[in-house]
């Protein structure tokens, strides 16, 4: 007697599963790509939804019209090389520490991704990473070369924040991801007011 193959489990939705989606759709009739009506249709079902089974119909004919963008380059060179501030992330980024090194600050930056793959190449500069509390950093593929890969991040993840996916080698400069530091948060704070 041969037991039969058992159906596969649908997989739970989170909160952040279906705000994605809604941001999505909220994006999509932005663009013009569904009208309001549809827009408030869908919208009911994925607030709704309880499982990826259920989300995955609203934006599967949502594919974004443009090509993917190219990833944003970071090179450290001689002199090194910051991107902070306000901008709007891309799904990839590559950052090369050079001689220099690089910095790359997360901490007031629009990103509607649930996650953003970044490469590294520490470099002899090295390669700084920092991103508000609550945005989770993957390291598993990151070589930790000469110098070493530091991640003093928290593992705690907020709903809705994105996953920074880290991959490459740390080289002779290494790789610090880390938080604000105190004098940065209180920067942050002034200029949110």
């Amino acid at each position: 007697m041969t037991a039969e193959p058992s159906q596969p489990v649908p997989l739970r939705a989170s909160d952040a599963d279906r705000e994605a989606v809604v941001a999505e759709l909220q994006e999509a009739a932005a663009d013009g790509r569904i009208d309001l009506d549809e827009l408030g249709t869908r919208l009911e079902v994925a607030l709704a939804a309880r499982t990826h089974a259920e989300l995955a119909p609203l934006t599967a004919d949502l594919l974004p019209v443009l090509p993917p963008a190219q990833p944003l380059l970071v090179k450290g060179g001689m002199a090194g090389a910051v991107r902070d501030g306000i901008w709007r992330v891309p799904a990839q980024i590559r950052a090369y520490g050079g001689l220099g090194g690089v910095k790359i600050d997360f901490t007031r930056v629009e990103c509607r991704l649930r996650v953003v793959e970044v490469e590294v190449n520490g470099g002899a500069g090295g390669v700084e990473i920092v991103v508000p509390d609550g945005w989770v950093v993957e390291t598993g593929e990151v070589d930790p070369g000469l110098a070493g890969l530091r991640n003093r991040t928290t593992a705690e993840r907020l709903p809705g924040s994105p996953l920074i996916r880290l991959s490459g080698d740390c080289g002779m400069g290494g790789v610090t991801v880390r938080h604000p530091k105190r004098g940065e948060r209180r920067k942050l704070q002034r200029e949110s007011r």
